[in-house]
């Protein structure tokens, strides 16, 4: 009865895992006091492809935290200013001679690379394949026995993809040219910049010409494919760029557009906005740190009302009596921006202030190897659309809209059907300028808030309206893409300064030819 539970007991043993590997006194003494770098580079891989134990993982450790000393054939590890044995973990006391071991860039690179590949056996995945590709960057042959043993063990397809690519990527140093073929090949499949800057790095020593050969291939396999993500990420960033331009110009549409001010204090009425979005990130950092992550959704309102009242003010207070005279509005509210900029200045100080983006809007969605999409720049986006809808239905659908188109059309008579120009017009003028702090709040999350903000933004805004055709939101949606795509692909290939110069040039020749813009007033409009 029992002879059958003695052989099943002595086959789980047989069958239990095999034993770590302690760490040796010559061990411990090649890796910290090797004869070179590449000797101790040598020894640190073979003890950790040799199922290290934790003593091991300890010593490890400890040559990255530079806490060893060696005095002649001896090493200590350094903790809390007494010296232990790296072996066996007992204190042991440290002679005055005793050196510290001194880690150059290349030992620093091998010590990351291998606790890299000690974290392989971790029980979390995301730790796994992080560890995978810290190893990708420092692929050696040596560790192709550790390698081999993870990918025996793993189960994740992500991870087990990522451990054949640092395999490959260990082959490519082999003294052997057909293991050195074999890898080329299978790494030219790929579409990273990584896998890439390895082949450039081996074709620089190789000598076999069927190697080299297939090495050339690879890399201009990885060409083709890495060229598609840079395509898509300048398109990508010249839409982004249009709708930034679109919502800085939304606002500008309304006030130039449809009721002829030159409003050059638009930019400062964006930078309101962002301030008042720094300003609300600030409250509820202080009195509701539990709920930070949605502070932006609260200063959506907050920067639109903001800017709004500001702009409404400006509209009663100075606006209402410069209707008709383009020049003297133009210098009013150039020397309001002024004193905006400079209450900003007194209020909140001349430096930038930092305005952080939530956790939902951190990080990116990694759509190829060489393309991640911002989460900021996407919600910016979807977020300028957003704000183009309501303006459009506010505009066409609504009573306020209908008053507003009225009496941009014929003033003497929508005021004889009865309507109140005069709170039409500050109407008008405060939407517009609250259209700028939505423009504000989102510029927040992609660069700096400070007291200058509006100025990099009021000439691309007026060359967006003017470009697009006065009054026409349709207009203002094309000048703002186009500005935007032109921008970003012209700066692939003259810069950004000779792009900047090429668009405006453009837009010069285009207004000569076109005075009305992209879209004209048709009818009766016009």
């Amino acid at each position: 009865m029992f002879r059958p539970l003695l052989l099943l007991l002595s086959l789980w043993l047989s069958l239990a895992a095999v034993p770590a590997q302690a760490l040796t006194r010559e061990q411990a003494h090649a890796i910290a006091a090797g004869d070179s770098t590449d000797a101790r580079i040598a020894a640190l891989n073979a003890a950790v492809a040799a199922s290290p134990d934790e003593r091991t993982v300890a010593f490890i450790q400890a040559l990255a935290d530079d806490a060893v000393q060696v005095a002649g054939d001896e090493v200590y590890v350094i903790k809390d200013g007494q010296g232990t044995d790296p072996v066996t973990g007992a204190p042991k006391t440290v002679p005055a001679n005793a050196e510290d071991v001194i880690n150059n860039n290349l030992m620093r690179g091998a010590l990351d690379a291998a606790q890299a590949a000690l974290r392989l056996a971790s029980p979390d995945e995301a730790v796994r394949l992080q560890a995978a590709q810290a190893l990708l960057g420092e692929a050696d042959e040596s560790r192709l026995p550790l390698i081999e043993r993870a990918l025996a063990a793993e189960k994740s397809p992500a991870v087990k993809s990522q451990l054949e690519l640092v395999r490959a990527a260990s082959l490519l140093g082999s003294p052997d040219a057909a293991k050195r073929l074999a890898a080329a090949k299978a790494l030219g499949q790929q579409r990273s910049p990584d896998i890439k800057l390895l082949l450039n790095q081996r074709l620089a020593d190789e000598t076999d010409p069927q190697v080299k050969a297939a090495l050339k291939a690879a890399i201009a396999h990885i060409d083709d494919g890495l060229a598609w993500g840079e395509r898509l990420g300048v398109l990508f960033t010249g839409i982004s760029l249009g709708s930034i331009l679109l919502l800085a110009a939304l606002g500008l549409a309304i006030t130039y557009g449809l009721m002829g001010v030159i409003n050059m204090a638009h930019g400062e009425l964006i930078m309101i906005g962002a301030y008042a979005t720094y300003v609300v990130q600030g409250l509820f950092r202080q009195y509701l740190p539990g709920a930070f992550d949605w502070y932006l959704v609260a200063a959506l309102p907050v920067a639109f009302l903001a800017s709004a009242g500001v702009g409404a003010v400006l509209e009663r207070g100075v606006i209402r009596f410069l209707y008709g005279r383009p020049l003297e509005t133009l210098l009013a509210t150039w020397g309001i921006s002024l004193v905006l900029m400079q209450a900003v200045r007194s209020i909140f100080g001349a430096q930038n202030v930092g305005v952080e983006n939530p956790a939902w809007m951190s990080g990116g969605w990694q759509v190829l190897p060489n393309l991640t999409l911002p989460y900021n720049r996407i919600v910016i986006i979807g977020f300028a659309l957003a704000v183009l809808a309501g303006v459009a239905w506010l505009i066409s659908r609504t009573r306020l809209g209908l008053f507003v188109r009225g009496v941009t059309q014929n003033r003497p008579i929508a005021s004889c059907m009865g309507v109140n120009t005069a709170r039409i017009d500050t109407y008008a003028f405060a939407l517009g300028s609250g259209i700028a702090g939505l423009a504000g709040c989102a510029l927040s999350q992609v660069g700096n808030v400070g007291p200058d903000l509006g100025q990099a933004y009021i000439v691309d805004s007026f060359m967006v309206v003017v470009l697009g055709g006065v009054g026409q939101l349709a207009g203002t949606v094309y000048a703002a893409l186009g500005l935007g795509l032109a921008n970003k692909l012209l700066e692939g290939w003259t810069g950004a300064v000779l792009a900047k110069i090429a668009v405006l040039v453009f837009i010069i020749v285009f207004i000569q030819k076109r005075p009305q813009g992209i879209f004209a007033l048709k009818g009766r409009e016009a």
